[in-house]
């Protein structure tokens, strides 16, 4: 008999059989992988009730899974395939450790058996992904696979990152000998919040004169922004998003809301400069881009930080910090802090008219017009990312994802693997069009697997980011010439050229509708002007 945490595996053959076992208790049933030799003993024959997607490269395996684990709140599994896989999906990996993704990373290995001669395709695989991924472990026996895959699933759901297990591929065909997998079945992580550990906090904001909260990615859940709402009503404050927020931790057509943080240090202290106390929650105190110097607050603001995050709360300069459940503690606050007059908050900056040309301000506005509240909009593109923010308002949890790691080729696959685990949400990805670029090959498992996603590109065939950045004086040169539709289709996915007002209302008039049923994607290449570099 199993001890106890022990799983039996007794009946299982093979460790491939034991492993499959695991993947099917931990609802690990929809593998995504572009296969190589090393993943073929495990592969070859799979079950009929194991789900296998197809990507046409590794970044957008582990986007396609990203998206995946994100709409469903639980681990992913991807397949990579040795040196060449891992090292391919590596950026995307990255992503996915900031973006607070749960996978289940299996990487193919060479044969064990030969691996001190150090033959073609073996890796030298641990340290590939550097320090991203939450664990890495090949197992010591073939026969600790099985262990190591669901341990690899408690890692990646609580410390919410890419976990990998390295597995030669002569491990899958030997005998299972009746091992226990040396894992939970299930684990559960209190929620619960002791008043007394948010004793200092209460005081500190009860003592502030015009006290301010900052929402960041990591209370994205209907609890956290039920919550902070409830927070900032009875502090009567208003509330900013983070700067470069992956997801919105606070609905943005609230009325407390005041919008979005800029990321320099002189733009964050004038906005944050009429308070002198500021509460971040679920995010670090706070992400920045260009370095400027200066302080990051005004002299004599107090800054402090909630996040269930322990290494966001060791990043910040903040003299109180809160390792919780943000939901839990902001609900716990809203009982202890003294209830004050209500002054009303700044309400969002409207963006601006568009003139008469077809610029991607007016596409994200006919866009806003249009999507329902429930729209998961996936953004990819630099240039246009504060009109985005302004035109289409994250109105429900997970209304809103970007990469947090800035990287790009996030969006294609990420939007695909939503649409995929959760069909009943429409989902919306607007990227630029050298944005789409990095992963057009998503677009192919889209129209594969029926993900009825609308991809928005922004197409200005240029770097506009970085015409910007280097005032139009960088060695770049445009590349007018490529044409995301042609491609697109080239893919199997059905796409349009828009290059008017009228073909883009009379598009978004025909298919946002149908968003919510449609099971055939759509790219609608949508010529823009580009803005003055300069």
């Amino acid at each position: 008999m199993p001890g106890a945490g022990e799983t039996d595996t007794s009946n299982a053959g093979t460790v491939r059989d034991a492993a499959i076992d695991v993947l099917r208790r931990y609802e690990l049933t929809t593998l995504f992988a572009n296969p190589g030799s090393t993943e073929v003993p495990f592969l070859v024959g799979l079950p009929e009730d194991l789900d296998f997607v197809l990507a046409l490269h590794e970044a957008s395996v582990v986007g396609l899974a990203t998206g995946w684990a994100l709409a469903r709140g639980r681990p992913a599994i991807a397949l990579l395939h040795t040196t060449a896989g891992l090292g391919n999906a590596v950026g995307a990996l990255a992503t996915a450790r900031v973006n607070r993704a749960p996978l289940v990373v299996l990487v193919g290995q060479q044969d064990r058996r030969h691996l001190a001669l150090d033959p073609f395709l073996a890796g030298r695989l641990e340290g590939l992904a550097g320090s991203y991924p939450v664990s890495v472990e090949q197992p010591v026996r073939a026969q600790d696979v099985p262990t190591a895959i669901a341990r690899a699933w408690h890692a990646a759901r609580d410390e919410r990152g890419p976990a990998v297990v390295i597995v030669p591929m002569d491990d899958w065909l030997e005998p299972a000998a009746g091992e226990p997998v040396s894992a939970p079945r299930a684990s559960r992580r209190a929620r619960a919040v002791d008043p007394a550990d948010l004793g200092e906090l209460a005081a500190l904001l009860d003592s502030a004169r015009s006290p301010v909260l900052v929402a960041g990615a990591g209370n994205d859940s209907a609890e956290g922004w039920e919550a902070l709402a409830a927070l900032a009503d009875q502090l009567a404050a208003p509330v900013w998003q983070e700067p470069f927020s992956a997801r919105a931790g606070f609905p943005w057509d609230h009325r407390r809301f005041a919008g979005h943080l800029p990321p320099g240090r002189g733009a964050l202290r004038r906005a944050l400069r009429p308070h002198d106390v500021v509460l971040v929650v679920g995010a670090p105190l706070l992400r920045q881009y260009g370095y400027e110097p200066g302080p990051l607050l005004e002299p004599g603001t107090h800054a402090a930080v909630i996040s269930d995050d322990a290494g966001e709360v060791r990043r910040s300069p903040a003299e109180i910090g809160v390792v919780a459940d943000t939901a839990a503690a902001c609900r716990a606050l809203a009982e202890l802090v003294e209830a004050r007059s209500d002054i009303g908050s700044r309400p969002p900056a409207e963006p601006e008219p568009p003139d008469g040309a077809l610029t991607a301000r007016h596409v994200l506005a006919a866009l806003g017009e249009r999507i329902a509240p429930e729209t998961i909009v996936v953004e990819e593109a630099p240039s246009s990312r504060a009109d985005l923010l302004a035109a289409l308002p994250a109105r429900r949890p997970m209304g809103f994802l970007s990469a947090a790691m800035g990287g790009l080729g996030f969006a294609i696959p990420a939007a695909t693997g939503l649409r995929l685990a959760d069909p009943s949400r429409p989902v919306v990805a607007v990227v630029g069009d050298g944005s789409a670029l990095y992963a057009i090959q998503g677009l192919w498992t889209a129209a594969r697997y029926g993900a009825g996603v609308l991809v928005v590109v922004l197409a200005n065939g240029r770097y506009e980011i970085m015409d910007r950045l280097a005032g139009g004086r960088g060695p770049w040169p445009a590349f007018e010439e490529v044409d995301v539709g042609g491609l697109a289709r080239s893919l199997g996915c059905p796409a349009r050229t828009i290059e008017s007002r009228e073909q883009l209302a009379s598009a978004l008039d025909e298919v946002v509708p149908d968003l919510d049923t449609t099971a055939t994607p759509l790219v609608l290449d949508v010529r823009v002007r580009s803005h003055d570099p300069g």
